[in-house]
């Protein structure tokens, strides 16, 4: 199911990034090399893509792939019954992760408070090392 939810959130966001760039599937599958046919399946949820088909189509929508997995415009609610329970967040309660175009003086300013709320972000626990056993 964990799987499942990436495959929503990537297809719900090539089909914001196609809308967003006015660009056809048609004109993806040329950029990207995936079959119009894979692509509506993608796009209708009935495809399971391999992590090489994703790299191409997030290349021919000059975004990078970690953005169109993990960033969303869909609701908890969604998001929770897509996982069947709680779907687990990258970022600790009280912070989200935004992805914006800005000119670069703004975006100077944006990546200093990135920074500044990195540093206030709780330490992730490490896992201990796993120790041999002797055997």
């Amino acid at each position: 199911m964990h799987n499942n939810i990436h495959n929503n959130i990537f297809f719900t966001n090539v089909l914001r990034l196609l809308d967003e760039l006015h660009m056809t599937k048609q004109e993806l599958s040329e950029r990207s090399g995936v079959s119009i046919s894979f692509l509506s399946d993608l796009t209708t949820g009935k495809a399971n893509p391999s992590l090489k088909v994703m790299e191409a189509i997030a290349k021919a929508l000059e975004t990078p792939l970690s953005l169109l997995l993990e960033l969303t415009d869909l609701d908890e609610a969604t998001l929770n019954a897509l996982v069947g329970g709680k779907a687990v967040s990258s970022v600790p309660p009280g912070y989200q992760r935004v992805s914006v175009i800005l000119p670069d003086y703004r975006a100077f300013i944006v990546k200093q408070w990135a920074e500044e709320a990195r540093r206030k972000l709780p330490a992730r626990r490490k896992r201990p090392a796993r120790r041999k056993q002797p055997g």
